[in-house]
């Protein structure tokens, strides 16, 4: 019959596992596997050095063949104690037992050469037992042990040195080699559960970090939908304000637009009165066009957040070519548009926001001014800002009227030529300056006129 590798190597795990129980730490399980090999070890030996005996011509005394037979009967018991989870009985009977069974045989007058193996047993109760009482009385029997039969005594009748050298010598190597065992093992077994515990560590160490990932990326996110949910709660209460407006303000014209040319349609109206009412319906057509304008503009921002370009522009042609095109409603209105900028002023910014701010501002500048009323408007450079105004020698705003304007709230009112106002119009300037890193002041006072500005970015 062979014996091959894998079968030494599952007869060993048996032997290391024998009493192993799911609640010892892992260092005990270690320790037990160690206590294991060694008793193994001590049976092997128990069978073998009797059997060598047997085929010696010496006569050895009785006690001798006790000491050569101890080892097996002792390691069957302390093998038995771990299989049934007695573990530190177990050991109390290693490291009792074996020292005064050896004690005995010296006090019989008989030196067999086994006294390395007292310092074994003293030294391996150290590492084995738990309790540092138990620790305490095993390693100091074992040395009393030593001291009394191989210092303080010293005379026997039966040397085994002098009746058989080679036996004699093998109890010495077999005692060294045991010591040397014990602790190469045990050396062996401490070295893996360090590399254990630091492999354990390091694993800890990837998990904290990655959890301490997880949480940084948890409280970004969470940051981030906080975010998320004030823009969401901003859009959808100017959502509301936006229906608001439509319903209130948009529906009024529409149906005076309607209602007008329902009469003209019913009861042919000559030309004289319904040129009578074309400066009327020119008026709730300019109305509904600029509050048309604003919501598809600011539809078009909140569909297309990313979609702000900014560029150099020329602030002085911006604010000339807007003048042009409110040229006619200033002029229907007899307000004069003076500009007080020639020379070309550069910022950088979204030159369709700017056009909508300063279109609203300047629309609203003639909206309340009164006829032969002045509307300036320019820009002043600065350092980092400039500075856009818009000046008006209109009708002017109470503070409550500021107030509410500052606050940034829904606020609309009739012009001197009873023109409607949505309120839409400054609040989209606020946004869109924001957008571009712009801020929005109101200067007023009733009776002398207003002052809208804003700044923007200079360019590099």
């Amino acid at each position: 019959m062979t014996i091959t590798v894998p079968a030494i190597h599952r007869l060993l795990t048996a032997i290391k596992t024998n009493g192993l129980s799911p609640e010892l730490d892992d260092y005990e399980k270690r320790k037990l596997g160690i206590f294991n090999i060694m008793n193994a070890l001590g049976l092997l030996t128990g069978l073998i050095v009797p059997l060598a005996g047997l085929f010696n011509d010496d006569q050895l005394p009785l006690l001798a063949w006790i000491v050569a037979c101890s080892p097996a009967l002792i390691s069957i018991t302390v093998l038995a104690c771990n299989y049934y989870q007695r573990y530190e009985l177990a050991r109390l009977i290693y490291f009792t037992l074996y020292p005064v069974l050896t004690a005995l045989v010296y006090a019989a007058k008989v030196d067999v050469g086994i006294e390395l193996f007292f310092i074994l047993y003293g030294v391996l109760s150290v590492f084995f037992l738990k309790k540092i009482i138990n620790v305490i009385f095993s390693f100091s029997l074992s040395i009393a042990c030593y001291l009394a039969v191989f210092v303080l005594w010293n005379q026997y009748d039966f040397v085994l040195l002098e009746q058989n050298y080679s036996f004699y010598f093998f109890n010495h190597l077999l005692a060294a080699v045991f010591i040397f065992a014990g602790l190469f093992m045990i050396k062996k077994e401490n070295s893996r559960y360090q590399f254990s515990i630091i492999s354990k560590n390091r694993e800890l160490l990837k998990s904290n970090r990655e959890i301490e990932q997880q949480k940084a990326e948890i409280a970004e996110k969470a940051v981030l939908l906080e975010k998320q949910t004030a823009e969401l709660k901003e859009l959808d209460g100017l959502k509301n304000k936006l229906f608001s407006i439509i319903a209130h303000d948009l529906k009024s014209p529409m149906y005076a637009l309607r209602n007008l040319f329902q009469n003209v349609q019913q009861y042919n109206l000559p030309g004289d009165e319904v040129k009578a009412m074309i400066p009327h319906v020119i008026t709730d057509l300019n109305y509904t066009t600029g509050l048309m304008e604003n919501l598809l503009q600011w539809a078009k921002t909140q569909m297309q957040a990313s979609a702000i370009r900014p560029e150099v522009i020329d602030v002085s042609a911006l604010i000339k070519e807007v003048m042009q095109l409110l040229r006619l409603q200033a002029e229907t209105k007899k307000v004069y548009l003076e500009m007080k900028t020639d020379a070309p002023v550069y910022v950088y910014a979204d030159k369709g926001m700017v056009n909508l701010v300063l279109r609203n501002l300047l629309s609203n500048a003639i909206k309340f001014t009164p006829e032969e009323g002045y509307v300036f408007a320019g820009a002043n450079p600065g350092d980092s800002f400039v500075e856009i105004f818009v000046e008006d020698t209109g009708t002017g705003m109470s503070p409550e009227v500021l107030q509410k304007i500052n606050a940034a709230n829904y606020y609309t009112t009739k012009g001197t030529a009873n023109e409607a106002g949505t309120g839409l119009g400054l609040m989209l300037c606020r946004e869109f300056l924001s957008k571009n890193g712009g801020k929005m002041f109101v200067e007023s006072e009733p009776g002398k006129g207003s002052v809208f500005s804003f700044t923007l970015p200079c360019t590099d």
